[in-house]
């Protein structure tokens, strides 16, 4: 239990979701790249964090996005971004209240917005360089945490139908520069973490060329579980997942979230996703395996709207916290 990574992922900014996000008609499409401004809500972050250190919450995975002026790249900050040291200062304080923070930077092509220009130029000489500086800035912030998680999901096609400027890797290329990140990672100490879906529709290929030093983090956000139908095709694949990622010698941080999906019916909530996804998977992964269980709530601290979604996935981590304890 006390080596368990008890986690909620937060998002320090918000360019992560393709290069149409914050665009407004009259931008200029080729310059323009996300939100403009920072929209952090520090009040309920320290809200946030506090309920995380009663609830024994002891991680948060945090997004940096374009939230932090990287200091060998400040020209990918924007308004309102974290100094170097501001972030410093809030990884100690976290510390002192017995959580650990854990950098996450997206390199998959669907999310990386918050490269700016750079984002359009992968797979070149300047993008490893500019990555592999911004990587080196992390850990100079950070100092030598024991994961940097690099995203690395949904880069595909059919993920990118609305961007401005849609673009993706595959086959040789795709792994070429995924093994380069990891590298990046190992070289300064650290384990990379990503997203697992590429195992969904790679299976043989993954197993065979995955490292098994990176973190895995395949996610499932349905309601139905094992003997049950699912309610999409597609999902059973992905809760399959965590047992064969088992078998095939992974470490593993399952992920949940209360994040409805779009094929919920109006009104309903998917809070009882992370339980069954503890449940399901203290019986699918070997503990020597599972490291951990990360709670999504893909909201970002802006403002009320925002708190229920946000504090209720950290006290639904709580509640498992509890129940894990009292087996």
């Amino acid at each position: 239990m006390n080596d368990l990574m008890w986690a909620t992922l937060f998002h320090l900014g918000r360019n992560f979701c393709g290069d149409n996000a914050g665009f407004k008609v009259g931008d200029n499409p080729v310059t323009s790249f996300g939100f403009k401004k920072m929209e952090f809500d520090e009040a309920m972050w320290r809200e946030a964090t506090e309920r995380m250190r009663k609830g024994g919450v002891n991680t948060v995975v945090l997004d940096l996005c374009e939230g932090v002026v990287y200091p060998s790249h400040p020209e990918l900050a924007v308004k309102g971004s974290w100094s170097a040291d501001k972030l410093k200062g809030e990884i100690v304080r976290l510390a002192r209240m017995g959580i650990t923070a854990i950098p996450k930077l997206n390199f998959s092509t669907c999310h990386d917005d918050w490269l700016g220009e750079y984002s359009r130029m992968i797979s070149t000489r300047t993008y490893y360089r500019v990555c592999s500086e911004i990587i080196a800035d992390v850990f100079d912030i950070f100092g030598t945490p024991r994961f940097f998680h690099i995203g690395y999901d949904e880069e595909t096609a059919s993920n990118q139908t609305s961007y401005l400027f849609a673009c993706m890797r595959q086959n040789e290329l795709w792994w070429h520069d995924f093994l380069f990140f990891v590298k990046e990672i190992e070289k300064h100490g650290a384990r990379a973490w990503i997203w697992s879906d590429y195992f969904w529709d790679h299976e043989e290929e993954f197993l065979k060329r995955m490292p098994r030093s990176v973190l895995q983090s395949n996610w499932y956000y349905g309601r139905r579980w094992e003997g049950e139908p699912p309610e999409r095709p597609y999902e059973a694949k992905r809760l399959a997942a965590f047992g064969k990622l088992d078998k095939a010698g992974f470490d593993q941080v399952p992920t949940g979230t209360n994040w409805v999906p779009p094929y919920f019916k109006k009104g309903e909530s998917n809070d009882a996703n992370f339980a069954g996804l503890v449940k399901h998977c203290r019986k699918h992964i070997d503990p020597k395996r599972l490291k951990g269980f990360l709670n999504a709530s893909w909201s970002s601290v802006l403002n009320e709207s925002r708190r229920k979604r946000v504090f209720d996935a950290i006290e639904q981590v709580a509640a498992e916290i509890k129940g894990w304890n009292a087996k």
